[in-house]
């Protein structure tokens, strides 16, 4: 464990297994959330189902495994995005931590704020393709029969994506998913990192059997809140993009971020960007929350540090 190429690569695991576990756990709720974003897309007047209408149906029309679709996409995102970027949080933190120790002064939260936008952002633009694949796979079953694609995997997904439409269409809504990524982890890291310091600092949880398992819990609870309020607008864009395919007539319903944007203000109104919070938050907040808690674990088990 004391190589320095073992101890470089150990934030990036720990971040990338601790993802995966919280996305087994997470997935059901990633579906329905994302079969609420694109319910009623392009009616301001449409229906709108509830998150337990939209279990129901695909419940009572016999396909609960529909609730894991996209599950090898979610996992393999997670071995690359999650991986980059709480890897590339921690390597980021411990040179913040290294400078503010020399300084004989704490991190400070715009420093907190810095690593966790960068690595948000790298990690994002890394793991696009899964991603992207993952919102194909989900939203499948929303076409009618004759149109659908039957994704068997992730690989059959992005392969077929690649042959169809070309190796760019793989970061199609990239720069939606990085903004975004770069919102969530702002709100999750930076929060995380933040609340912990603030929660020590102030003393919160002090004399209480577990104190530093109640602080890390605590902090994950406000890291989770944030994560979801900064992020939806963008997860929602990102989406909708990645959603689209060409029509009959070779255009895309979108033409760009600033376009799918303007449009669904205009069709279905500014509230619409923040439909699904509730499963959203139900979603990211828990995802967010192991993330962080599993990654402190196992970063503490390895003695490399702490998210």
């Amino acid at each position: 464990m004391k190589h320095p190429a073992i101890v470089a690569a150990l934030p990036f695991v720990n971040g990338g297994a601790a993802g995966m576990i919280a996305t087994c756990v997470i997935q059901p709720v990633d579906m329905v959330k994302v079969r609420l974003q694109l319910a009623g897309e392009g009616h301001s007047g449409a229906a709108r189902p509830s998150p337990f209408t939209i279990t129901r149906d695909i419940i009572k029309q016999g396909r609960v495994l529909d609730l894991y679709s996209g599950l090898s996409a979610g996992l393999l995102r997670q071995a690359v995005y999650t991986t980059a970027r709480m890897g590339f949080f921690s390597t980021f933190m411990g040179r913040f931590s290294a400078k503010a120790k020399a300084e004989n002064r704490p991190v400070t939260f715009v420093e907190r704020s810095g690593a966790s936008l960068a690595a948000g952002g790298l990690g994002a633009i890394l793991g696009n393709p899964c991603d992207l694949a993952l919102i194909r796979m989900q939203s499948d079953g929303l076409r009618p029969v004759a149109e659908r694609k039957n994704y068997t995997s992730v690989i059959n997904a992005l392969v077929r994506i690649t042959k169809e439409e070309g190796v760019l269409a793989l970061w199609n809504g990239c720069l939606p998913t990085v903004v975004r990524a770069m919102a969530l982890n702002f709100g999750q890291l930076a929060f995380y990192s933040e609340s912990k310091a603030q929660f020590a600092k102030y003393g919160l949880f002090e004399g209480y059997k577990g104190q530093e398992a109640m602080r890390n819990l605590g902090a994950s609870a406000v890291a989770g809140f944030f994560a979801s309020f900064f992020s939806l607008p963008f997860d929602f864009i990102k989406t909708r993009l990645q959603k689209q395919t060409k029509g009959p007539d070779g255009t895309l319903p979108y033409r760009g971020t600033v376009h799918c944007a303007l449009k669904v203000a205009k069709e279905e109104g500014l509230l619409r960007f923040y439909r699904g919070f509730g499963t959203y938050y139900v979603r990211i907040a828990p995802h967010a929350m192991l993330t962080v808690l599993f990654a402190d674990w196992f970063l503490q088990l390895t003695k490399t540090g702490s998210v």
